[in-house]
């Protein structure tokens, strides 16, 4: 059995992660597998390359043009939407006439076009699509927020500018539904969450639908020494510290501004043990922007591609929070639990499943900073949240446990 993993990256992003770690553990398992990309980042001979990174970038610039342009030129949520207009077609590659099974993943932004997908999905190949986030599902959104459209036809799309009822998420719906009509293949989904969304999608009914979590090296993330870790980092050695990661820092989907507010939250509680000597981690692009709304000290540590160098991150703080406005099954909180850091986030898409309120971590009600700084509080006061985060994560996420999972999915 060959199986193909596709997606647009091999390393950026927290889908490329996953199927990156999926790939090894599957090659680990005595699968003889591969992964094609549009964007490679390693020398690794297991990941290919679609074709020239060039023509990508064409893609990628020619379709957000186009969003740009049909969204009344603005630069607002220009990465929130994909019709899939532009990208690579890559049924005529070797790899992929090789392959038995095709194993789709994060496919935007250039890589896979509307008609590339169809190529792949009337190629007669067995077919595993897992979801990253709900962009199969719906029109052009990766994640739909309060909007229930999609569960019988997009139109009126609040993401753009100038809703309407024939606009891109109308013309890209349809264009979906025509694609997927008759068309055979499994959808795997990383969270219970995305698996009640893709079941209420018109454009899902009918599919097999099934939930297997994200993969995780547990032999690299795991617990550590905490003051080795702040030594090597070069973090004070007393000070509680609170770890806030996200891709870019700046992005609102991750909450930021609940961070904010939070920390005002706990600044007025000064009188608790809480904010005496209290200190924030930043990790991602742009961290250092995170200084700039707290009148805690910040610890900016940028974006960190090394897993070795991301495991003392992990270890290095007392509690990681993640108040995501929406978000699937984060990486960070399945790391950070697995270095036995416990995790603090709000009630939204996968964190509840991935989070035992009070037993591992604190999960806030969405959008309540006060509740935030609440979990904050009872995390950084409640000891041996971290080990029992550190058990669960190191057995649910178990890579090669998650591995075994998909080889039954390839199997049927």
């Amino acid at each position: 059995m060959k199986v193909l993993l596709v997606n647009t990256s091999q390393i950026a992003g927290g889908a490329a992660i996953a199927a990156y770690r999926l790939l090894k553990a599957l090659l680990r398992g005595g699968v003889d597998a591969k992964m094609l990309v549009a964007l490679r980042q390693t020398d690794d001979p297991d990941v290919l390359t679609a074709a020239p990174e060039w023509r990508h970038k064409m893609h990628f610039a020619t379709e957000r043009a186009r969003i740009w342009l049909s969204n009344g030129f603005t630069k607002k949520r220009l990465f929130a939407l994909d019709p899939a207009t532009d990208g690579t077609d890559i049924t005529e590659l070797p790899a992929f006439k090789e392959a038995d099974i095709i194993h789709l993943h994060w496919v935007n932004q250039g890589f896979l076009s509307m008609a590339g997908l169809r190529k792949v999905l009337r190629s007669g190949k067995r077919i595993v699509w897992t979801m990253h986030d709900m962009w199969p599902s719906t029109g052009v959104c990766h994640y739909a927020g309060s909007c229930t459209l999609f569960r019988t036809r997009c139109h009126d799309c609040p993401l753009l500018k100038k809703p309407a009822k024939r606009d891109m998420s109308y013309t890209t719906f349809k264009r979906k539904a025509a694609l997927y009509k008759d068309a055979d293949f499994k959808v795997v989904t990383c969270s219970h969450w995305l698996e009640e969304q893709a079941h209420l999608s018109s454009l899902l009914k009918g599919k097999s639908i099934t939930c297997i979590p994200n993969p995780l090296d547990t032999t690299l993330f795991c617990p550590g020494d905490k003051l080795e870790a702040r030594k090597a980092l070069g973090l004070p050695l007393e000070r509680r510290l609170i770890l806030f990661a996200s891709q870019k820092v700046t992005d609102e989907r991750k909450g930021i501004k609940y961070i904010a507010e939070m920390a005002k939250t706990l600044k007025k509680r000064s009188a608790t043990q809480t904010d005496a000597n209290l200190g924030f981690i930043a990790m991602g692009l742009k961290a250092e922007r995170l200084a700039e709304l707290l009148s805690y000290p910040v610890y900016p540590m940028g974006y960190i591609a090394s897993p070795e160098r991301l495991v003392e991150i992990y270890r290095a703080a007392d509690l990681f929070i993640t108040p995501a406005l929406f978000d699937n099954l984060p990486n960070t909180i399945v790391e950070a639990m697995a270095c036995g850091t416990p995790c603090v986030g709000f009630r939204t898409g996968g964190i509840p499943e991935m989070i035992d309120h009070l037993a591992n971590g604190y999960v806030a009600n969405y959008k309540d900073s006060q509740d935030l700084a609440d979990g904050v509080e009872f995390v950084l006061n409640t000891p041996g949240l971290g080990d029992a985060a550190s058990h669960y994560a190191q057995y649910v996420y178990d890579q090669d446990r998650v591995a075994r999972k998909y080889i039954e999915v390839y199997a049927s």
